[in-house]
């Protein structure tokens, strides 16, 4: 599979992209990834820097006659998100990802594909590793864990590098150059509750909510995109309204920069109920599958009788776990009135897990604006502190403010009309982009970010298109080609 990849242009890029993803690289685990950087640069008798926190930079000096300009960083995350569909047997910890090309596009087998940010990191390898490509003086930095949280941007030595320009290469519309993005914070909630054995009058049923698109939780969260924690809630708080329920546990999402696509609760009623709770289920079963029917065509709700010995939680208990989840506020919430067409703030309810009565909460709350950001942690953290629940804000990180007079932005600009004889567009996006932090910790950077068609990122429907990338690789050269004189 891997050498079908090899075989498209520019091969470089492809090639590199096969050594990458052969690679185990999932977030917080980047050793080998790190060590294959590191071998990398070395074996190419470059500068090679691993910092304390485990990124690496690599230093390649300017080609003949590009000594006199300024110099570039550029940036790319090491880390990728792991997501397989259910029936798919793969070990992301051991196993390389399994390629497929399809027409125009490459795909992985059953999982994600690692294009974000894995195009990015290929790219400033091709370069590095070129004989042939002019450029200015090259600072590649090569971060960690920017999927879970930023690390690698937020803990960058404030000293190592001395570029004043820095392209990110993690954008994933070919037409688009981006000069701004949203900030983040994770939102945990946690509460252990009591649990009982069951009773012989009580049926057990195992409700599953499965086949949803999911996606990234910031660019697909305008979308609109089933949520399957939402679905699996409204689903229990349909039949509590009918009789009580006991809850015994809920295994819905799994990475919080991921919309849920799957969810499972298992669940306790008197066995009178059954006919009667079976008939609620399917009205708002049906209910969901027709309001989602033109987004969601492969969504699947099922009811299945199960045995379980597990304790559950008493109905009053139960009620409160459902009227949170259905309090939590998920998808947009607020449109930036300034930029046409911008998500502002939004909430992505990632994870639910509750377990032998420990309840785990998990969300992702994304702005362009921290007082919006504060407002809607503020506002989901009250409806689970209500509930008795505790919480803790981590992950916190900047928003990137647009610079509508960069300078490498008016380059990129000019390079990409004379490219493509059409104008790019210059935008700011609703991800999580680690030019905010990068910013911070190197104030004055002159900074856009790029990169070619991605679709269904941080999903097993993940896919990168090889002609977008040919096309993003002839614009990042010819930006090389022409960045400012010192």
């Amino acid at each position: 599979m891997s050498n079908e990849v090899r075989n498209q242009e520019p091969k470089s890029l492809w090639n590199h992209f096969a050594d990458l993803n052969a690679v185990p690289r999932p977030s917080k685990k980047e050793e080998r990834v790190r060590a294959f950087m590191v071998k990398f640069g070395n074996e190419l008798n470059l500068q090679v820097i691993e910092d304390a926190v485990g990124n690496v930079i690599i230093k390649k000096p300017a080609t003949a006659g590009m000594e006199n300009r300024k110099s570039v960083i550029l940036q790319s995350h090491l880390d990728m998100v792991h997501q397989k569909n259910n029936d798919t047997q793969f070990d992301f910890d051991t196993q390389g990802i399994e390629m497929i090309v399809d027409g125009d596009i490459i795909k992985a087998n059953g999982t994600t594909l690692g294009a974000d940010n894995g195009i990015g990191v290929a790219a400033i390898m091709a370069v590095l590793s070129s004989t042939d490509i002019e450029h200015p003086a090259i600072e590649a930095l090569f971060t960690i864990d920017e999927e879970t949280g930023m690390t690698g941007a937020k803990e960058l030595d404030k000293n190592i590098l001395k570029s004043t320009i820095l392209l990110n290469l993690d954008t994933e519309e070919d037409d688009e150059i981006d000069i701004g993005c949203a900030g983040g914070v994770d939102i945990t909630g946690k509460k252990q509750y009591d649990t009982s054995n069951p009773e012989d009058t009580y049926s057990t049923v195992t409700i599953t909510v499965k086949g949803l698109n999911g996606g990234h939780s910031g660019m697909d969260i305008i979308k609109g995109l089933g949520n399957a924690n939402k679905m699996a809630a409204r689903l229990l708080d349909a039949l509590q309204k009918k009789s009580d329920i006991h809850i015994i546990s809920i295994q819905g999402g799994s990475l919080r920069n991921a919309i849920p696509r799957e969810a499972v609760v298992e669940l306790r009623f008197r066995e009178s109920e059954l006919q009667h709770m079976q008939s609620t289920f399917e009205k708002c079963k049906q209910a969901i599958i027709n309001e989602y029917k033109s987004l969601e065509e492969n969504l699947n709700i099922s009811w299945e009788l199960t045995n379980s010995s597990l304790g559950h939680l008493d109905a009053s208990n139960s009620r409160e776990v459902i009227h949170v989840l259905l309090g939590i506020h998920n998808g947009v919430y607020r449109m930036s009135p300034d930029i046409e067409g911008l998500v502002e703030t939004s909430n992505n309810l990632a994870r639910v897990k509750l377990h032998d009565g420990q309840l785990e909460i998990a969300c992702l709350t994304r702005s362009s604006v921290e007082s919006s950001k504060t407002d809607l942690a503020s506002s989901i953290s009250a409806v689970m502190q209500l509930a008795g629940i505790s919480v803790e804000l981590s992950g916190d990180y900047p928003g990137w403010e647009p610079n509508r007079d960069s300078a490498i932005l008016e380059i990129a600009e000019n390079k990409y009309k004379e490219l493509f004889n059409e104008s790019p567009r210059v935008v700011a996006c609703h991800a999580g982009l680690e030019c905010g932090i990068l910013g911070e910790r190197y104030p004055g950077l002159d900074m856009i970010s790029f990169g070619p068609n991605i679709r269904g990122a941080h999903s097993p429907d993940e896919h990168v298109e090889i002609s977008s990338v040919q096309k993003f690789w002839d614009f990042y050269l010819e930006i090389l080609k022409n960045v400012p004189m010192k």
